[in-house]
């Protein structure tokens, strides 16, 4: 009799509820408002304050169910309810990744040479790493680790059979072990299955450790479905190593009822069908952000987007450049899976927004990355580019090489690429820390201790100015008039010299094209 796994077992729930998700019902809703107060500057008692509506972008936050038109709405495409996205966030999960405890032991392979070999690290800081990735999930603790040397690291056992046999003894000596870490990008089908029969443990590769932690960090529609995007590949290497099995049993051809399917080809039409519902609705999703990333542009604030490798503390150096209460940085890897975006004043008293960004990490399939793409678009649409470095890390260098590595994947425009300023954060965390001499724009800061936040500020406002073409100028105008208060509400004044004897005032603004345009059409 052919027995069946529970990991087999429950692919026939998904057969029952294959067809759940054909109609949908979705309630309209509406995203937040984030209020800003723009005042102007100090000793300018004639005119007026003003608050401005900014909107906060989340990726759940986007015009659920209508669509923005100039004050009207309208019924928009249909996007799933969260309780279908919670259920097919749940619905499918890789065996093995959720709940419950693991005694984790991690193998860290050191290629010798070929194309495979590291050049900027060591195989001891990509262990420190994988220790890192193991203790970001709570209840997973790392048992024991080590460094095994492989010539070979595309064959199916990774290793030479001495090492593996060296490896596989020392697996079985260290009691209590439920789990072994590959710290490899992906482990092949033939792989995964060969390590489980051999050591009896579960066997996880990065993807698999990253899509975890990702999982349990996930908090938004977009980010559920992205993630679930990303395990369609692991299901299918799964679903074959549980075929491949029971094919050896005589279980694995048989056919279901009259259909001429095979379970199997069932499964894998299944898989099929997942994977089309969740890229139409992150599709949806994007449209949405795209919409809401046009109402951004027409209110003319620019959008700073903060990146850089994980754990480098973006999310601390926006907090520290806005005041945002709302923003909790963690210590934590891969803490920020969703754009956030958070207002700021710079030294002329304009108004940015910072997106804080989901974090990069080295060695990540293209799979991952591409499942991201919705969130990791916003990048491309900025007006400049913030890249934080942790320069206390021992490996800054090779975190930087792999950050510029995706944006590059990411064709992010040129003109954002050579204007991207570079920030090495934690420079408290060094005793002897020297800024380097580079072509780019390189800045030090402390976002913990605040320390070189002005200087920051000022090259953000420089390169701001540059890159949205926003015009400088002196503009007089009829203090009797709503110029003053208009420019107060459409540019950003940045100084108001009053003449009491003519009623007139001169005043310096930072105006965009348009905005000049359209207060010649009103006042001129």
């Amino acid at each position: 009799m052919t027995t069946l796994s529970a990991a087999t077992r429950s692919w026939f729930s998904l057969l029952r509820r294959a067809h759940a998700y054909s109609c949908y019902r979705f309630p309209p809703l509406r995203a937040p408002h984030l209020h800003v107060q723009l005042l102007p500057p100090a000793g300018n008692t004639r005119s007026r304050a003003f608050t401005c509506s900014v909107r906060s972008l989340k990726s759940s936050d986007v015009f659920y169910g209508r669509r923005w038109t100039g004050g009207a709405t309208e019924e928009d495409e249909e996007l799933m309810e969260d309780s279908e996205v919670e259920e097919l966030f749940q619905q499918q999960v890789p065996s093995g990744t959720t709940g419950g405890q693991h005694r984790v032991f991690i193998v860290q392979p050191d290629v010798k040479w070929g194309h495979r070999k590291q050049h900027l690290t060591t195989a001891e800081l990509m262990l420190a790493e994988a220790v890192g990735l193991v203790n970001t999930l709570d209840n997973w603790k790392v048992v024991d680790k080590m460094v095994l040397s492989t010539k070979t690291p595309e064959k199916k056992k990774i290793f030479g059979k001495g090492n593996f046999l060296v490896l596989t003894e020392k697996i079985r000596q260290t009691s209590g072990i439920t789990a072994v870490f590959v710290n490899v990008d992906r482990l092949s089908p033939l792989s995964e299955r060969e390590f489980e029969d051999t050591w009896g443990v579960k066997v996880f590769d990065r993807y698999s450790v990253v899509l975890q932690i990702f999982r349990c960090n996930a908090r938004t529609k977009e980010a559920k479905l992205q993630i679930s995007l990303a395990e369609i590949p692991l299901l299918r290497s799964r679903l074959k190593n549980e075929f491949a099995h029971m094919d050896q049993q005589g279980g694995g051809a048989r056919y279901i009822g009259g259909s001429g399917e095979t379970l199997f080809e069932v499964q894998q039409r299944l898989l099929k069908e997942r994977e089309t519902k969740i890229r139409s609705a992150l599709e949806k999703l994007r449209k949405k952000r795209l919409l809401l990333r046009s109402q951004r542009k027409r209110s003319e604030f620019p959008i700073v987007s903060v990146l850089g490798y994980t754990n480098c503390g973006k999310t601390t150096l926006i907090k520290a450049l806005t005041g945002d209460s709302v923003l909790q940085p963690r210590n934590q890897l891969f803490a920020t899976l969703d754009v956030t975006v958070h207002a700021g004043q710079l030294p002329s008293h304009m108004t940015v927004l910072y997106a804080d960004t989901i974090g990069f990490l080295s060695q990540l399939p293209h799979q991952l990355i591409d499942s991201f793409s919705a969130t990791l678009e916003d990048i491309k649409h900025s007006d400049l580019l913030i890249h934080v470095r942790d320069i206390s890390h021992p490996e800054t260098e090779n975190q930087k090489v792999n950050v510029l590595n995706v944006l590059k994947n990411l064709e992010i425009p040129d003109s954002l690429m050579s204007s991207m300023i570079e920030v090495h954060n934690k420079t408290d965390l060094l005793n002897n820390y020297q800024s380097p001499q580079v072509d780019t724009v390189c800045l030090s800061v402390s976002a913990l201790l605040q320390r070189g936040l002005d200087a920051l500020k000022s090259a953000v406002e420089e390169k701001i100015v540059q890159s949205t073409g926003k015009l400088v100028l002196d503009v007089r105008v009829e203090l009797s008039s709503d110029q003053l208060s208009w420019l107060y509400r459409e540019a950003t004044v940045q100084d108001v010299k009053v003449n009491a004897e003519d009623g007139s005032a001169l005043v310096q603004v930072i105006i965009s094209t348009a905005a000049y345009g359209r207060y010649r059409k009103l006042f001129t």
